[in-house]
């Protein structure tokens, strides 16, 4: 049975619009449907979007973007796909297990794009050659924090092929060292300021290790043709780890490719773009096919990686669990709160099939706050991720309504958020406010890979100010493990 209903006070549909046309965010977020990944678990971003086609930098899968699909559905060799990572995107694609994007906006978190970094495991940032923006940084930053792979791959300093005073050695360091999220030296390294003009950097002896020992072959060199190398850092994050070395150096210096976790997620390295580059692309463009060197394993390196990155290995890492068995299934109980107030714990009236908001499907529907009135309304489940799943997508979807015209204050907020069994919170994945107020309801997705293994809670808090209402809506829940 149902608690008693609480009065609310639902925006009138004027209100509604003019409140969405104050705040600038009406064309900015909208309903979107769940993506059809199933089969293809593992969801691969990447970057286009910071002048990595500057000057002869070829760093894209395909001309074809977001989608590569678009130029070649089904491609058979690198050639189908034109640029210079045209080689890694079609490996990939022809695994049949990776869903491929390219992103050419700004990158973002939580968002309502197709290429928001939420419907992702993994962010591939190719030689990005423009600084990012304050925002950008916080979206990576959460991304990798809540369980997201984040790939890494820079050149040579003085390698500014855009001439804008910027290269990616000084633009990933800057990712690192000045975020709003954690600038302590998060992921335990930095990238040196040197270009080192040739050699075969050699991985070092772990047969443990997924990335230098996974399903795409065994590394033993990779390429360096005027790149850098970084310095490790354990003592800041002992998760850090060097797999290939320039030669003559080992131990925290002179690390050519190296791993790191950060969160719940995976951070790998790599100091050279030319390893990536296939020596094909755009026509115009001076490429090296470093991919196929036969002095090199650079193809498994990258590929392993990915896969690494995206959850698979058992090697320490926020990406996936370790061993263990998975059946695919969705483990949220009542997701869609069709069965009233039961199997989750909810503040009195959230779980409703009150008219005053609607439901996206059903009759029920999970409303935090909406009284104009100070308030905190939770709604939380307990559940337990099989230890061997290297994919936990939770998924939801959000509707927020309000009466606050502020365009610039979040009076109003509702934090979801990951706590273990004592209570205690290991991630706020999001927080959405009054801002976020839009029409219909929007999908929302987070990685909880990191915790396979582990009996989480997840918890929605809404909390509400004194004044005036905002309404947070939810439905149709869904944590999708395989």
């Amino acid at each position: 049975m149902l608690g008693p209903a609480r009065s609310r006070h639902r925006l009138t549909t004027a209100l509604a619009a003019s409140a969405l046309l104050a705040g600038g965010v009406a064309a900015q977020f909208a309903v979107t449907a769940a993506p059809a990944h199933a089969a293809t678990p593992h969801r691969i971003l990447f970057d286009d979007g910071h002048a990595e086609e500057a000057g002869n930098a070829d760093w894209i899968i395909s001309t074809s973007k977001p989608d590569p699909l678009g130029q070649d559905s089904s491609p058979s060799a690198e050639t189908d796909w034109t640029g210079a990572l045209s080689s890694w995107g079609v490996a990939l694609q022809r695994t049949g297990d990776y869903s491929l994007k390219t992103a050419t906006s700004a990158l973002t978190y939580g968002g309502s794009s197709a290429t928001d970094l939420s419907n992702f495991d993994t962010l591939v940032l190719p030689e990005p050659n423009t600084l990012f923006t304050t925002a950008e940084k916080t979206a990576i930053m959460n991304f990798v924090k809540n369980g997201g792979g984040l790939f890494m791959i820079s050149d040579h300093t003085g390698a500014d092929r855009n001439n804008d005073g910027e290269d990616a050695v000084e633009i990933l360091n800057d990712l690192m060292s000045n975020n709003s999220v954690d600038s302590t030296d998060p992921f335990g390294f930095s990238i040196d300021t040197l270009d080192v003009n040739s050699g075969y950097p050699a991985a070092i002896s772990d047969s443990s290790d997924p990335v230098l020992h996974g399903s795409f072959g065994t590394v033993t060199k990779s390429l360096i043709a005027d790149g850098t190398t970084a310095t490790l850092k354990p003592a800041d994050n002992s998760s850090v780890k060097g797999l290939v070395y320039r030669s003559g150096y080992s131990g925290n210096t002179g690390a050519f490719f190296l791993t790191s976790t950060f969160g719940s997620g995976r951070v790998a390295f790599w100091g050279d773009s030319s390893p990536i580059d296939d020596g094909t692309g755009q026509s115009g463009n001076k490429l090296y096919d470093g991919w196929n060197d036969t002095g090199a394993t650079n193809a498994a390196l990258a590929l392993n990686a990915t896969a690494w990155l995206a959850g698979d290995g058992t090697g320490g890492g926020g990406g996936g669990g370790g061993g263990g068995t998975c059946t695919a299934a969705q483990l949220l109980g009542n997701s869609g709160f069709e069965s009233g107030n039961t199997t989750w714990s909810a503040s009195s009236g959230v779980i409703t099939d009150s008219t005053g908001e609607s439901a996206r499907s059903g009759s029920y529907y999970a409303w935090l706050d909406g009284y104009g009135t100070a308030t905190t309304d939770t709604l939380s489940q307990s559940v337990t991720i099989p230890s061997g799943c290297t994919t936990a997508a939770l998924s939801f979807y959000l509707h927020v309504d309000t009466a606050e015209t502020t365009t610039s204050t979040a009076y109003d907020t509702l934090k979801v958020q990951v706590l273990n069994s004592s209570g205690t919170v290991l991630s706020t994945l999001a927080t959405y406010s009054n801002l976020d107020a839009a029409a219909g309801y929007t999908r929302r997705s987070f990685s909880l890979a990191g915790y396979a293994g582990q009996t989480v809670t997840l918890k929605f808090t809404g909390t509400e100010g004194s004044i005036l209402q905002t309404s947070f809506v939810v439905d149709d829940t869904a944590l999708n493990v395989s």
